[in-house]
């Protein structure tokens, strides 16, 4: 069971071959493989690599799947006895990736 850590869009995100997963949007076509050299952490199921804060050389290739964009979210402020009301939507833009490869060096 090989897995690794990745860091993209400030978050963290625990991955194996093969897995679909939703990031923060990246600057690639549908299609395009991307890399991710942010990799803090790389197990092979026996022992781990656990890097400090990053393992040098080590990078997770994927491939984007699609380009989307989360649920709306809505904003509302009010505030009471004033006549203040304010209400905003927000669309998260995102973009799903196929991991396809694990690469230590």
């Amino acid at each position: 069971m090989n897995y690794a850590i990745v860091k993209t869009g400030g978050k963290q995100y625990k991955v194996q071959e093969g897995n679909k997963i939703v990031v923060e949007k990246l600057p690639a076509e549908v299609g395009q493989e991307v890399s991710f050299d942010d990799v803090l952490l790389i197990s092979d199921g026996q022992s781990a690599q656990i890097g400090s804060p990053t393992i040098s050389g080590a990078k997770v290739v994927a491939k984007v799947i699609n380009q989307k964009r989360a649920p709306k979210v809505l904003i509302f402020k009010k505030r009471p006895k004033k006549g203040y009301k304010k209400l905003q939507g927000h669309r998260q833009y995102l973009t799903e990736v196929e991991i396809t490869k694990i690469n230590i060096k």
